[in-house]
């Protein structure tokens, strides 16, 4: 008995001297020293975790010279795995870089913005980032500056109806004028329309109101790509229906993009499963109309290009 523990009492000693070893060694780096002085524990702790703190070394150094997200070489872009002491003890977590917090801090006004399957091109679109070189998107780019400029929540103000060409930059441009007002605080609402009704369905169950409410009573409201869809008397009157009276009554900003104008969007509206209803598609349209202002904007094809 005496024999085996003092063979264990070999083993906890040499795997003492052996952490004692890499601790020394990982003292001569000027990084791992600076991280060490700052953490203010005991000696027998940095020993315990130097190679934990190695891994915060090597991730350090990859930052030094490292000028934006773009080029981080980390294992979690734009976060670095640091020790924090907690009770004498070391916790080992990701912190954000400087890049990072940089990052998180110039977009902070994204939280102003909910969007239903909606491309992260499109929710990061800037008004600075816009081509103005097509005469075309002149007409549109103008408006929507205008109404950046003069846009006061307490003022009755319409929204847009932009439709035109495919890929023109319809949504791009909308979004663009959301993010701007966004950095005012305001709160806005960006929908792809026909998954918006499909996933709308599917949660009666689940968090239909939510969903529902959360669209309808937003400050600003797009409605993309309306008339992709396939009208059904649900949609249209259940849905759609209810979200326009509810905003046209509270005079929220709602702004629509489509393939089709205002007379197609009509057509389409009238026939549901093979039934024509023309009553209750003008019904639909005459809110569109009080709700908008209308503009037609035929550009080429900037899809991934704007």
């Amino acid at each position: 008995m005496e024999k085996i523990a003092t063979k264990v009492k070999f083993k906890i000693n040499d795997l003492d001297d052996k952490l004692r070893e890499n601790y020394l060694k990982a003292m001569k780096n000027e990084i791992f020293k600076k991280v060490v002085r700052n953490l203010h524990v005991k000696e027998d702790t940095i020993i315990k975790n130097t190679a934990k703190i190695n891994k915060t070394v090597e991730q350090l150094e990859k930052c030094m010279n490292c000028k934006s997200l773009l080029e981080c070489k980390n294992e979690i872009n734009g976060f670095v795995y640091y020790p924090e002491v907690s009770n004498g003890n070391l916790n080992f977590s990701y912190i954000a870089c400087k890049h990072k917090k940089k990052f998180i801090k110039d977009n902070s006004y994204l939280d102003n913005i909910y969007s239903f399957d909606i491309p992260k091109e499109i929710i990061n679109a800037k008004m600075k980032d816009i081509h103005t070189d097509d005469k075309n998107r002149i007409e549109t780019i103008k408006w929507l500056k205008d109404f950046i400029i003069n846009y006061d929540s307490h003022k009755k103000k319409k929204g847009l109806y932009l439709h035109g060409s495919f890929g023109c930059g319809k949504t791009y441009l909308v979004a663009a004028c959301f993010n701007e007002l966004a950095k005012k605080g305001i709160k806005s609402a960006i929908i792809y329309w026909p998954e918006y009704l499909r996933s709308l369905k599917a949660s009666f169950d689940t968090d239909f109101s939510s969903k529902f409410d959360n669209v309808k009573e937003v400050e600003l409201l797009l409605i993309d790509d309306i008339g992709a869809e396939n009208t059904t008397a649900w949609g249209r009157d259940e849905i759609l229906g209810p979200i326009l009276q509810y905003r046209m009554l509270e005079h929220l900003p709602t702004f629509f993009t489509s393939n089709l104008s205002l007379q197609e969007l009509e057509s389409h509206f009238s026939i549901t499963n093979n039934k024509v209803d023309v009553v209750k598609s003008r019904r639909i349209m005459e809110r569109v109309k009080e709700l908008t202002t209308e503009i037609k904007m035929v550009s080429e094809n900037k899809r991934n290009n704007n």
